[in-house]
């Protein structure tokens, strides 16, 4: 839990919130602007990557080179998630219309219900990190505190006290989870556009599972799905891991202002434009949390303000290297589950 978080009182000549005065500078600098150039490249290039990737999945064909073509499209898959997580976030159209068209086509195309993950993003950021608000800490195979762990039964008890050495395994099957994920949300009615979702889902597995068994024999076929979707997996997990876990968990009432909940729960990750292009601008999940409608590419930019003033109201900015930033995140895996290995009763 957060504690003793209030910052030193702002100058009496300040008006507004933390926040509204950092919105104000960071809108001042231009860094809210959209760039259609740059979205315009981006798509383009992915979507190349992927009709490439798949054209080169027909051109090899039957031969065990086809797996290589396997780990490409899972990276190229990753692509298009950050892709759509950016369309979501209103980065790239201004007209909602356009976002929700984009995104549920990117979906479509890695097999990702996009009207569920939509509602669970955004859930997320409204309240990160919080134990029993944030639905990335659901604990349904993992726990994520000790509080959970205590309470844990079924999976999460049993794979809880290891959890930190079986992460990265786990990772293999995070592309699945998604599209079950998607499948099962398709029975909330709540869910809006759940019918166009679920056409879109139906529309990719079965293409998918067509062009895989129809371009290759049976075992060929099922090798290259273990491989592409268990790569996507893991990639999916590089991209999430380093942002959230291994910082402060919010619970009960305990819930900042905005911009402490934002800033104080997550965690950037230093690097260059590698690692900007790797991890899709979430390298600098604090400027990311704090204005989700800012282009990825003015995020590197808003660092430097969004850290100065931090610095000056007394607010932990938490930033670290990308190895570092996983080695955090799977010791507060293993701390969380203590409570299941000090356990005297067998789970």
């Amino acid at each position: 839990m957060i504690r003793n978080t209030a910052a030193r009182p702002s100058p009496p000549e300040a008006s507004g919130s933390d926040f509204a005065r950092l919105s104000r500078k960071i809108t001042d600098a231009g860094l809210l602007v959209r760039r259609p150039g740059y979205y315009t490249l981006r798509i383009t290039t992915v979507a190349g990557l992927y009709a490439g990737g798949w054209t080169a999945f027909a051109l090899i064909g039957d031969s065990w080179w086809t797996l290589a073509v396997a780990a490409f499209l899972a990276v190229v898959f990753g692509q298009v998630a950050l892709v759509a997580h950016d369309v979501a976030h209103r980065q790239v159209f201004r007209r909602r219309r356009a976002g929700e068209v984009s995104g549920r086509i990117a979906g479509a195309g890695i097999g990702m219900g996009y009207g569920w993950w939509h509602d669970k993003h955004t859930r997320h950021h409204a309240n990160p990190n919080h134990e029993e608000l944030d639905p990335d800490l659901d604990p349904d195979l993992l726990v994520w505190s000790r509080a959970q762990a205590r309470i844990a039964t079924g999976l999460p008890r049993l794979i809880g006290r290891w959890q930190a050495y079986l992460f990265f395994p786990l990772l293999t099957l995070e592309g699945f989870n998604l599209h079950v994920s998607s499948v099962k949300a398709l029975a909330n009615r709540s869910l809006k556009n759940r019918t166009l979702d679920g056409a879109l889902l139906f529309a990719h597995f079965v293409t998918y599972l067509t062009v895989l068994f129809w371009v290759l024999p049976p075992g060929m076929a099922i090798a290259f799905l273990t491989v592409q979707q268990g790569l996507f997996g893991v990639y999916l997990g590089l991209l999430f891991a380093p942002n959230h876990k291994g910082m402060p968990i919010l619970s009960g009432k305990d819930r900042p202002d905005f911009l402490r909940r934002q800033v104080l729960t997550s965690r950037n990750v230093r690097g260059g434009w590698f690692t900007d292009i790797a991890l899709g601008g979430l390298n600098h999940q604090i400027e990311h949390h704090l204005f989700p409608s800012m282009p990825s590419p003015h995020l590197r930019k808003a660092r430097p303000i969004v850290r100065r003033y931090c610095e000056e109201l007394g607010v932990d900015y938490a930033e670290t290297g990308l190895i570092a930033s996983y080695r955090q995140a799977l010791t507060s895996l293993h701390r969380a589950g203590a409570p299941l290995r000090n356990a005297r009763v067998p789970a």
